[in-house]
This record gives structure tokens, sequence and C-alpha cells, in this order.
């Protein structure tokens, strides 16, 4: 199986950031090569790279690439230099909690080495060690997400995902989209349905994209065309990602998904949320607490170039929604399958 292209690394020399511009998927392949903050900033704001565990893999290397340029001995100025750039990268997605937790654990690892009296250099080395440990652990993870998503799952079912859950959202083979790609390598011939995901269309610029490269089964429909293929029993479970899982287990995720769980639950359909446990957020008490990020009113009025509403007109624009745990079946993770009481297993989840 063809693996899917990681969105977020380092160049041969370590010394940029290297992005694929997934805004211009799928009629081209460009790559960004970022070695200042505001670069990395405005790349993971115009959704250049996305997804939540891809956003923290870039923030991580952008932050790294951003330190190593500083040219110092002084471990003092080089601290001040990364709480600056971190707080800075911090501020570009307010959702998506992987980015925080990146940022968070390069500036522990930084603490750490400068409890053991490491030099600049030292700590350098280390921060890249960190990025390249996130990395690694991501692709991991996918592959474990996706194998006790499998558990859930029969040949030949009928599979609808919202959004971008696949390796471009992370960088191997995804949360929501991993069990589809190793269910294609066991012969399990899923058909897969991809809502479009307005106003931006990551379902059908990206996971259609990818998928279909990946000689999978994909048919792209409209948000608006769920409900139809729900009840002509095409769909025999929903898989989806998160951008942030509350303590109590209600999931943020790209708008459209809360609709899409309330229709899965009138027919009867099983909605899974599969994400790694960095993404869930014991800070967060309940979906209530999570920062939904509005973006731009023009992405709506003006989508892709093309004007689609009045200039003038006013329009609500917020990236995420988020689906109460009434709605969710269970939560898959690299650690295992969260079932209700989703307060209490999580707890567990993270006792093991």
């Amino acid at each position: 199986m063809t693996k899917s292209i990681v969105p977020a690394k380092l160049n041969e020399s370590n010394d940029k950031l290297i992005l694929l511009d997934q805004t211009l998927l799928p009629e081209s392949e460009k790559y960004l090569e970022l070695d200042t903050k505001e670069g990395v900033w405005e790349a993971i704001k115009r959704l250049s790279v996305r997804g939540a565990p891809a956003i923290g893999i870039a923030a991580a290397y952008g932050l790294y690439v951003c330190l190593n340029k500083v040219e110092t001995d002084s471990v003092a100025e080089l601290e001040k230099e990364m709480k600056e750039v971190s707080d800075y990268l911090a501020t570009s997605r307010p959702t998506a909690v992987n980015l925080f937790w990146a940022l968070k654990r390069m500036e522990k690892r930084f603490e750490q080495e400068k409890a053991e009296d490491k030099n600049v250099e030292a700590i350098k080395a280390a921060l890249l060690e960190e990025s390249d440990e996130i990395l690694k652990e991501d692709q991991e993870m996918d592959i474990a997400i996706g194998e006790h998503a499998l558990t859930l799952l029969e040949p030949g079912m009928g599979l609808l995902t919202h959004c971008n859950a696949g390796g471009l959202a992370t960088s191997g083979y995804g949360t929501a989209e991993a069990p589809m790609y190793l269910g294609y390598d066991k012969g399990y011939d899923f058909k897969i349905y991809a809502d479009e995901t307005r106003p931006l269309l990551q379902g059908a610029r990206i996971t259609a994209f990818e998928l279909y490269k990946a000689g999978l089964d994909v048919t792209v429909i409209t948000d608006n065309m769920a409900a139809q293929v729900m009840k002509e029993g095409k769909i025999d479970a929903v898989l989806v990602g998160s951008d942030r899982i509350a303590a109590n287990g209600d999931a943020a995720n790209k708008i459209g998904t809360l609709g899409v769980a309330i229709l899965a639950k009138e027919y009867g359909i099983p909605m899974y949320f599969l994400a790694p446990t960095s993404t869930i957020d014991l800070e967060t008490p309940t979906g209530d607490d999570i920062e939904i990020e509005l973006r731009d009113p023009e992405e709506i009025r003006n989508g892709f170039g093309r004007r689609t509403a009045p200039k003038e007109v006013k329009a609500y624009n917020p990236a995420f929604d988020v689906t109460p745990t009434k709605y969710i079946t269970a939560i898959i993770t690299e650690k295992g399958i969260v079932e209700a009481p989703f307060k209490e297993n999580i707890e567990k989840l993270f006792k093991d």
C-alpha cells in the first residue's frame, strides 16, 4: 500500500521545516521551506499544515529550527528565545490541543537538559531528538489506533468520515483513516464515503486525495448528503478524528461533525472518534470548556477565490463543533478503546 506523505519534517541539514502546503491539494503538491517563527505561525494559521497531531509535529520542529538559528553560548538567552517563540506559536490556533502539548513537551525537555548543566549545543541537539521522538511516536500510535479500531469493524462495511484524519493530518496512517489502510491490506474491502467538509473541503480535497491515491474505494459526498446515504443503508460506522477531547469524553472536531453524530444516533450507526491520548485534555473538564476557533468569514463568502455570497453580508465561521458523549459510541486511542462511562474510563486509561 502507498503510504501517506509525511506533512511535516526537516530538510537534510536540519535547518528548515518542510511542510506540504495542503491548501493547494489536490491540484498541486508544493512544499514550504520555513525557518522563522512568523513563517511557521502563518503556515499553521492558514492550514498549510492541519490536523491536531501534524500541527504538534510542525510546532515542535518549527520551534527547534528557530532556536537552532540563535547564535549564543548563553543558556539563559536561548531559554528566553524559546519562551518567546513557543508563546508566539501557541497563538496560531486555539482548539488543537496537540499544539500546546508539543510545545510544552519541548519546554520540559529544555528544562531537563538545563538542570543537567548542558551547554547550548547539547540542548539544541536534545530538542531535535525530542522533535524526532514526537514524530516517531505519532507514527507508532497511528498503527496502534488502527489495529484497535479494526476489532470493531467487519469486512465489506460502509464507512463515513468527516474532514481529514489521515496521514496528512498526522505523520503516517492517520487516526480515523488508519483502520481503512490496515483493512485494505487485509482485504476488508471497505466502501468509504468522505464528506466534502465545508467550507474548506478537507474531505474532498485531502481525504479523497489520500484514499484514492492509495487505491482504496472512496466516494465523495456533500455534507448534506450524509442523512440520505445513512437512510439508504450505505453506512455501517462513522470514523472521525478529533482536535481536542475533554476529560469527560466530549470531542471537538471539524465543524459538521456534531450533525453527523446526531444523524448516526438517529439511524443506529456507531460513532467512533479516533485520536492519540495526547489529544485528550484532562485539564478541560467538558466540551463546553473547549475554545472554538472562529475563522475569517471570507472563507465562506469567497471560498477558493470565487464569490459565493455578497461581500457585505455577515458570515459566521466556527472551525469546530463539539460532540457530547451521548452521541459517541467509543473513543479509540493507541492505548485501547474507551466506552461509556467516558470520564471514569478516560481516567483509567491514564492510570494504566
